[in-house]
Parts: structure tokens; sequence; C-alpha cells
């Protein structure tokens, strides 16, 4: 199994784009520790609005960002068939959070937990 990482939703980016303090001292606790933070692009996507969003771009610098692909797509619709929640993008994070091993960092707790339990699945859980 990989080294406990960190997965960052939009509700993560988020936090980070309104410079709120603890989404920082999160962020920075994990580069410290050498980890580098996972962002999906579906995530980004719902975030990302152009070039004046400063603080999200400077996060963005010390993450990974981590494309969608066909195998994740396919995983990611039978997790949603299992789980009952049609939000492909919080489903997205915990496909990827589960594969390797990741917290998640999220404004959606209820979402992020819904769909790990379905898969019989514990995953540690952050707020934003």
């Amino acid at each position: 199994m990989n080294e406990p990482g960190l997965t960052y939703d939009t509700g993560a980016l988020i936090a980070a784009e309104r410079n709120n303090r603890l989404m920082w001292a999160l962020h920075r606790a994990a580069l410290t520790r050498g980890i580098t933070p996972t962002v999906p692009a579906g995530s980004l996507g719902e975030v990302w609005r152009g070039s004046q969003q400063h603080h999200l771009s400077r996060m963005l610098k010390g993450c990974r960002i981590e494309d969608f692909t066909k195998t994740q797509a396919k995983q990611v619709g039978v997790m949603i068939g299992q789980s009952g929640l049609n939000d492909i993008v919080d489903v997205a994070v915990v496909e990827g959070a589960l594969r390797r091993n990741d917290a998640v960092v999220t404004s959606n707790r209820s979402h992020i937990a819904q769909v790990a339990n379905a898969m019989n699945r514990h995953i540690e859980i952050y707020d934003a």
C-alpha cells in the first residue's frame, strides 16, 4: 500500500483562494512533511475562473494535478452506481483518494463519507 497522502477537493481549493488560514496551515504542513497534495482535474475545473486567482495559483504550484483517465471514469461510474451519489467530481475525489490511500480535505464531508462507506472503505476526512 502507498504511503498516506492528501487530496484536495473543490472546497479545499475554494478555501485556499479565500486565503483561509487553516487551509494554508494544513497545506504548509503537508509540504513540510514531503507530501505533495493531489488535486483532481475535475475539482480544479469547478473553481478555476482565470488568472486573477492569485491564492489558488500559488497553492497549485505545490500540488500535483491528476488527469481523469478512461479507467478512472469507468471506476467512478461503478462507484456512482454503488453509492447513489451523482456528483461525478466528489466521487472522482474519493476514487483517487482510495486508490492512493489519501486523506481528503473537503467542505463536503457527507458526500465523501457516503461514497467511501458505499465502497466499505474508511477515508480520513479533514474539513476545509
